[in-house]
């Protein structure tokens, strides 16, 4: 059972992810819908869905699960239907969120490296195929966990509460599907983000070598080169996404790691030592982080996602300066 960690820390830290994780994930929706703001379709699909998983996210894990339950414990949420189809819908949130940051570290990959699959890969197409594709074996893949939960208690035939059956811990079935789902995410999204980058990574020098050798001897001397200029947004674009869902997941994934080993429960729970809670709430914390990080990144890196951003914000002020003025 995942009992809502206690504390001043919590209480504040949950509550201020979601105040800035909500409207900025909106935001990102709401400007990238309109316009493409300098990225290319196939990129501007990614970057949606990965801000709708991300709000998502802050939804059902920080507002649903960690806030109501430091400030409204025992609410409808805790019986157990209820209680078992989040925890279902907060793992395929997740999911969902990495595979397509996977997805969109490939998508880039091969738009830098593999220049003849990039005509037919990269386009608007293929890209909201990948996205359904991705969201829907995530759901399928997740929604699993809805029956290895039973009823801490039974109050007036009301089920109220998640604990995790024991068939979960001794059934080889269950056993081998969570081996599955923890090979599947975190551990391979993980593995295949640091892949494609260090490929693309290798790429980019080996092609900005060859591309000063080839202008240096055309034109006998350095100059700016616009075709790089035109892909070094996109990779920064690349490098900050993926970096930081690296950085953030890192423990995580090194939590993931330890319950394996370690055989210890997933969730929470009174009687873990204080240093297991502090690894694995420290885990989500960053984890949880990431799904609002996004919009900073997008903001910091494409300046024409700024101009349509301070155009969004002006707006009202601008509007309420008129009617004052009236």
């Amino acid at each position: 059972m995942h009992v809502p960690p206690k504390g001043l820390v919590f209480a504040i830290y949950y509550p201020v992810l979601a105040v800035i994780g909500v409207p900025a994930n909106l935001a990102v929706i709401g400007i990238l819908y309109r316009r493409s703001c300098g990225l290319s379709r196939c990129i501007a699909y990614y970057v949606v869905s990965m801000a709708v998983t991300d709000l998502l996210v802050i939804i059902t894990n920080v507002i649903l699960s960690r806030i109501a339950g430091i400030y409204f414990p025992g609410s409808f949420l805790s019986i157990t239907p209820i209680c078992s189809l989040h925890n279902a819908i907060i793992y395929a949130t997740i999911d969902s969120s990495a595979w397509l940051t996977v997805a969109f570290t490939f998508d880039r990959f091969v738009a830098i490296c593999c220049q003849k699959l990039k005509i037919k890969y990269c386009t608007e197409k293929t890209a909201a195929w990948v996205i359904g594709t991705v969201c829907t074996l995530s759901s399928l893949k997740t929604s699993f966990l809805y029956f290895i939960f039973e009823p801490l208690y039974i109050i007036g035939n009301i089920p109220w509460f998640c604990v995790i059956k024991q068939l979960f811990y001794t059934s080889a079935a269950w056993d081998a599907y969570d081996l599955f789902r923890t090979i599947s995410m975190p551990c391979i999204p993980f593995i295949l983000i640091l892949f494609f980058n260090v490929l693309t990574v290798r790429h980019i020098l080996a092609a900005n070598r060859a591309r000063r050798r080839l202008r240096a001897q055309s034109n006998g001397e350095n100059q700016s080169d616009p075709e790089m200029e035109k892909r070094r947004k996109s990779i920064v674009l690349l490098f900050a996404i993926s970096g930081s869902f690296i950085l953030l997941y890192s423990l995580f994934f090194v939590t993931i790691l330890y319950v394996r080993i370690a055989k210890v429960p997933y969730f929470s729970v009174p009687d873990i030592s204080e240093s297991s809670f502090i690894l694995e709430e420290s885990g989500y914390m960053l984890q949880f982080l990431s799904s609002c990080i996004n919009p900073f990144i997008y903001a910091g890196t494409q300046s024409n996602f700024r101009a349509e951003l301070k155009n969004g914000v002006n707006y009202p002020l601008r509007l309420f300066v008129k009617l004052f003025n009236i």
